[in-house]
C-alpha cells in the first residue's frame, strides 16, 4: 500500500519539495497550509490521488475541522509539520503583536498537531515536528522566532517520551534552506542549502532511526558545540556575532 502523508505547510518551500519527491515516489500525500490556490497548483501538478485540506495551525477550530476532514480519508501513515512564520530583527526592534503571532503559530501551532495527530495517525505512525537550529541556542536578531524553536524542541523532546510505543515522534532542526522565510534575511547565512537537498536529509533521516534530523552538518555540529559550552565561554563568541 502506497504511504498517506500529512504536509503541513506544503505551499512552498521545503514542504513543497517534499511534496513532489514522495509523489514521484508514489506517495499518496495530504497537502496543507493556509493558502488554498498555491495548495491546488501543487496538486494538480502532482497527479491524482493527492488532496488539499487547508488550515491555518493558530486556530484550533481550523485545525479541529481539518482532522475531521482527514480522518474520513483514512489513516495516516506520516504527519510532518513544517508550517512557521519568521521575522527578523532584534529583541527590541519586534512589535509585541508580531511577536504573538509567531509565538502562536510556531509554538501553540506545534502544540495544536501534537494533540490532533493520534487522532489521524495509524498506530506507530510518525509525527515529525519542525524545530530549528536557532532553537539550540539565542542567535542575534533570532529574536522570538529562536524562541519559539527552542520551545518547539522542548515540545519534540517531551512527546517522545510520552508517546513512546504508541506514535514515532520526530524531530526536524533544519539549518539555513533557501526560502522565502530566509529571504528575508540582511545577514550572511552559511551553509546554505536548497529546498529539494532538505526535503533529501528529512526523508532520509525520517526512514531512519535517529530522533533529531539535523542538516547541513558542517553547520549544526558548531551550533551544537556553542549550545554546549558553558555561557562564560558561549557568550563572548555570540557577541562577536552580533557584530
Amino acid at each position: 500500500m502506497p504511504e498517506r502523508i500529512w504536509i503541513i505547510g506544503a505551499s512552498d518551500g521545503i514542504g513543497a519539495a517534499l511534496a513532489r519527491s514522495w509523489a514521484a515516489a508514489g506517495a499518496h500525500l495530504i497537502l496543507s497550509a493556509r493558502s488554498t490556490d498555491k495548495l491546488n497548483d501543487l496538486a494538480q501538478s502532482l497527479g491524482p490521488d493527492h488532496h488539499v485540506v487547508p488550515i491555518d495551525v493558530a486556530d484550533r477550530h481550523s485545525v479541529d475541522q481539518a482532522t475531521l476532514e482527514i480522518a474520513q480519508l483514512g489513516q495516516v501513515d506520516r504527519i510532518v509539520h513544517l508550517a512557521a512564520l519568521y521575522d527578523p530583527g532584534k529583541v527590541t526592534e519586534v512589535s509585541a503583536d508580531a511577536a504573538a503571532q509567531i509565538v502562536t503559530v510556531n509554538l501553540t501551532g506545534s502544540f495544536h498537531i501534537a494533540q490532533i495527530a493520534p487522532k489521524v495517525l495509524r498506530p506507530g505512525g510518525q509525527l515529525a515536528l519542525c524545530g530549528s537550529v536557532a532553537g539550540y541556542v539565542g542567535l542575534p536578531q533570532g529574536q522570538i522566532y529562536s524562541a519559539t524553536k527552542a520551545g518547539v524542541i522542548n515540545l519534540a523532546q517531551s512527546l517522545r517520551s510520552e508517546m513512546a510505543g504508541k506514535i514515532d515522534v520526530r524531530l526536524i532542526n533544519p539549518g539555513f534552506v533557501d526560502t522565502q522565510l530566509t529571504q528575508k534575511n540582511t545577514f550572511d547565512m552559511p551553509a546554505m542549502i536548497t529546498p529539494e537537498a532538505a526535503a533529501r536529509a528529512i526523508i532520509k533521516g525520517l526512514n531512519q532511526r535517529r530522533f533529531e534530523i539535523h542538516f547541513p552538518r558542517r553547520f549544526t555540529y558548531f551550533l551544537k558545540l556553542l549550545s554546549a559550552l558553558p555561557y562564560w565561554a558561549s557568550l563572548p563568541i555570540m557577541r562577536r556575532l552580533t557584530t
